[in-house]
């Protein structure tokens, strides 16, 4: 092959690819921004894994809805248990989704391949008469559940085979009446766990023996109706739902101090609760908490670009 040929070869094998990548990039920007809820479907959780598809769980009887990203398609995924047993907050580990069972003071293990149930769980600890099962987290070897009625943490095996433990919160977090502990993420290190009390709207960091330290954050700040969160490295993000806002708190690697660094919000957020990531882009359900709920009612997810 002469070098001119050769030239030529190159030239156009770096043009067609040069051509390739923004069909690719606008192929991934035309997946929807919005994603349809069936009506009546009062949403709050959010999960969504390595393939691209998000779950949500459903306040009035715990129906597991998937959802691709890609077609905005979905279906019930699971069945849930029925009226009084929502699903709440929802993590997912490799083929397995953990469900936070909100007031009826429960948790679920729920198989991704099939739907089934592998596991539930009471969460109610000894002399309490109220429960909310709020959200949850995975660390390298539990699920941890946030009871935002009463301050304890349960902490659940991964493996499934030993009971849930309750770790009662200690140290500076102090419940008032109110939705007290909600979102709860890991810290930057992996040391500990990090919870907002949404009433309040403060942070603290928790250690795995449950005690607390406020996370002190600049200019007397709060996170005030603080939900869903989402940590990417050591940059936390808190949805503070009735607000319509993701607030962005830039913390310190043992997530010690914090500080808000912006606001984000977006026309298409309705009281947005939970937040999970994928494509570089945040995916929020709206449970549309000042609307009436009823059986007509429309719900939809939304996605916005990371800030």
């Amino acid at each position: 092959m002469s070098r001119r040929t050769l030239a030529i070869v190159i030239s156009t094998v770096l043009a067609v690819v040069a051509g390739a990548a923004p069909a690719a990039a606008h192929s991934s920007q035309r997946w929807p921004s919005s994603l349809a809820l069936p009506d009546g479907f009062q949403p709050e959780g959010i999960a969504i894994g390595d393939k691209p598809y998000a779950y949500f769980g459903s306040r009035v009887d715990g129906d597991i809805y998937r959802v691709s990203l890609r077609t905005g398609k979905g279906a019930v995924f699971s069945e849930g248990p029925g009226a009084g047993n929502p699903s709440l907050g929802l993590k997912i580990d490799n083929h397995r989704l953990f469900v936070a069972g909100g007031s009826a003071g429960t948790a679920r293990v729920v198989d991704l391949r099939s739907g089934r149930i592998l596991k539930s769980y009471t969460l109610k600890g000894p002399g309490t008469t109220t429960w909310f099962i709020n959200d949850v987290v995975l660390t390298r070897d539990a699920a941890w559940f946030t009871d935002s009625a009463n301050p304890v943490l349960w902490k659940v095996p991964l493996s499934l085979k030993s009971q849930p433990v309750a770790v009662p919160l200690t140290g500076d977090i102090q419940y008032t009446t109110g939705n007290n502990a909600n979102g709860i993420s890991r810290t930057p290190d992996g040391r500990g766990l990090i919870i907002v009390q949404s009433n309040l709207g403060k942070l603290f960091r928790v250690g795995y023996d449950g005690r607390s330290r406020e996370i002190k954050l600049n200019d007397a700040e709060t996170v005030v109706n603080g939900d869903g969160l989402w940590l990417r490295g050591r940059t936390l993000y808190v949805v503070q739902n009735r607000l319509n806002v993701i607030a962005e708190v830039a913390l310190d690697r043992e997530a010690r101090t914090g500080e808000v660094v912006s606001r984000t919000g977006s026309a298409t957020f309705d009281v947005p609760t939970t937040i999970a990531e994928y494509g570089r882009k945040f995916y929020l359900p709206n449970a549309r908490f000042t609307t009436p709920a009823e059986p007509t009612t429309t719900y939809n997810a939304v996605a916005v670009p990371i800030p």
